[in-house]
């Protein structure tokens, strides 16, 4: 596996990212975080299930489709401290993700376009394919933290709400595609991570172009002067009178 070349590794890393940003952006839309299931004793009555999201909120008979309460403005009440921590960082997480796919792009397109042999005076501008797929892996790593981290502190705090008010709380599908979501985001920086440290020819620092230099491109390093030629213009030819008896 070179870093000259587009591997499957990096290939497989962009599309697990991708879908892990669009899992992401359905858990953020869908009103699916929180279901609280009131049970009517009336038999002539419906069970009442109203469904919490991070924006709206919607409450639905039992065996309809229908919202018969539907709060569009949810997202400016929300009284549930978890659910408005998810509203910061979830966003936040998948700006985080798209940063990090725009990077990969970026090492991907310059390591399938870029020629191996740049040009001399564009030789210090070059951007560092394996550095672009390592910066992208710890952006999908951070992005994995921000968005476990608050999806799984919604079970915790719906037990929570349990023990506080009556057993009445339950999480719903989106914290699943939330949790999954950060899993494909861990999946995809271990990838890039992968195929970084299976790149031998990276030199160092990081961000230098990765290439060894190609003829014609050989720095020229003067040889250092030695120190009878840096006292050259100082000598004197002093002569030498030999006395002969």
């Amino acid at each position: 596996m070179g870093c000259r070349e587009v591997h499957a590794a990096t290939v497989l890393a962009f599309l697990s990212g991708t879908a892990s940003v669009a899992g992401l952006l359905a858990a953020v839309l869908l009103p699916n975080w929180r279901q609280m299931r009131l049970c009517s004793f009336n038999r002539n009555e419906r069970n009442l299930t109203v469904f919490t999201g991070l924006w709206i909120k919607c409450a639905r008979f039992d065996g309809s489709r229908d919202c018969v309460i539907y709060d569009p403005q949810w997202y400016r009440a929300v009284d549930q401290l978890d659910l408005r921590v998810l509203q910061f960082a979830l966003p936040l997480s998948m700006a985080t993700a798209a940063a990090a796919l725009l990077l990969c792009l970026v090492g991907m397109c310059h390591t399938a376009f870029v020629s191996s042999v740049p040009d001399v005076k564009l030789a210090r501008c070059l951007v560092n394919s394996a550095g672009c797929h390592l910066v992208a892996g710890l952006l999908f790593l951070l992005a994995c933290a921000i968005c476990l981290t608050p999806s799984v502190w919604v079970i915790f705090y719906n037990s929570y709400l349990n023990r506080k008010y009556e057993p009445i709380f339950s999480f719903d599908i989106s914290v699943f595609i939330a949790i999954a979501s950060a899993g494909g985001l861990f999946f995809t920086s271990v990838l890039l991570f992968l195929w970084y440290c299976a790149c031998k020819s990276l030199p160092s620092p990081f961000w230098q172009p990765l290439y060894s230099h190609p003829p014609g491109m050989h720095s020229y390093a003067p040889q250092p002067y030695s120190a009878r030629s840096r006292l050259s213009p100082m000598e004197i030819d002093i002569p030498v009178v030999s006395h002969t008896s």
